[in-house]
């Protein structure tokens, strides 16, 4: 759920945490096991509303995925919008946005030992420690603040600075004691939160809707915003690269795109010193203007703009998704298609070659790996 129009119908997603949106009906229960080789996790969000959001694994030693894995070994459904996923002592906390819930499963049975439930429209997690962890909202305009060792929720943090912003947030990264997240609805700030008093203090300003952020081994904030769209009540403006200083929390570099384009998912490599997002905009193919989705490769350093994609999308399928493998630079891209059928997964090396393809669920958004 991040920057489909058609999902931002409502605060309907205030309704019952799991009756609504998961079946807890009987269903077969598999045995399933992942062994102890990286693996790549991805959350398919499925259809808005529908409750149809699943989990696949990825071996990526073997090359072999395994989808549905939440609902086979646990046999209920996984629920509506599946957001995000993040890994932390040998657990993994999958977010499902709509069902406001947080699972937490155990990574080789891929079984639920625990769960956080009291949450609006959870988005993203970042551990501050081990017994700290900030959850993200979309419409609660505060962020949770939850124990991970009790699964209790502790406090919730206002995102609101008294005559300047109420944003709601999504992605994390740390700076120091400070955690810098994007404010991508309706709005054009990068909020900073001191994690020793757990309080909203200040914010950065950049373009409008922010939709990731990242940080460079320069301790550069980077993120890349969308530019709203034609017809919105915030407006739109053309989408870009901006660059900040975590310390100084100055803007250094705008780059700017297109009106039109549209920019998402801004991803590290290894060494952090090249960021890849994803940037469509319209071309025009045998006399057709459409809209066409490539992959971007950049310098930290550039002082522009990449003149040709680094991975070329020659359909007009939406790439939805993107992530960078920490350990080996190598490239995934989620390929949601036409929003309706089970989606793929391009792996590539850094190099840019086709290394793997493979079917997973319904939109496949958000990638984590199991290392």
């Amino acid at each position: 759920m991040k920057n489909r129009l058609t999902k931002l119908l409502a605060l309907a997603v205030f309704t019952s945490v799991l009756a609504a949106c998961m079946d807890y009906g009987e269903r077969p229960v598999e045995r399933l096991s992942a062994d102890d080789s990286p693996g790549l996790f991805i959350t398919n969000e499925g259809n808005f509303m529908y409750g149809t959001a699943t989990l696949s694994y990825y071996d990526i030693g073997k090359k072999q995925v395994e989808n549905n894995v939440f609902i086979r070994a646990n046999g209920i459904k996984l629920g509506d919008v599946a957001q995000s996923m993040v890994v932390r002592d040998g657990l993994g906390y999958v977010v499902v946005n709509n069902s406001s819930v947080i699972f937490v499963i155990d990574l080789k049975t891929f079984k639920i030992v625990n769960m956080l439930k009291g949450l609006i429209s959870p988005r993203y997690i970042h551990f501050v420690n081990d017994e700290k962890a900030y959850v993200t909202d979309l419409y609660a305009f505060a962020i949770t603040v939850f124990n991970p060792k009790t699964m209790e929720i502790v406090k919730r943090i206002r995102t609101d600075i008294p005559g300047k912003t109420t944003p709601s947030t999504e992605q994390m990264v740390q700076y120091k004691n400070f955690v810098f997240t994007n404010c991508w609805s309706y709005d054009n700030k990068i909020l900073i939160i001191d994690t020793e008093t757990d309080t909203a203090v200040d914010y950065i300003e950049v373009g409008k809707q922010p939709t990731s952020l990242v940080i460079d081994k320069h301790d550069k904030l980077w993120t890349i915003t969308d530019g709203g769209y034609a017809g919105s009540p915030y407006g739109q403006e053309a989408p870009g690269l901006y660059r900040v200083d975590a310390e100084t929390r100055r803007v250094e570099k705008v780059f700017k795109f297109e009106m039109g384009d549209r920019g998402s998912e801004i991803c590290m490599n290894e060494a952090r010193d090249s960021i890849f997002f994803i940037r469509s905009r319209q071309e025009t193919v045998n006399g057709k203007t459409e809209s066409r989705d490539h992959i971007w490769k950049m310098s930290v350093g550039a002082d522009d703009l990449p003149d040709e994609p680094f991975l070329t999308n020659t359909s007009t399928n939406h790439w939805y998704g993107l992530t960078v493998d920490p350990h080996t630079s190598e490239v995934y891209v989620a390929d949601a298609i036409d929003y309706v059928q089970p989606g793929v997964i391009y792996r590539y090396s850094a190099r840019g070659e086709l290394l793997d393809k493979f079917q997973v669920g319904v939109i496949p958004g958000a990638f984590c790996f199991n290392y």
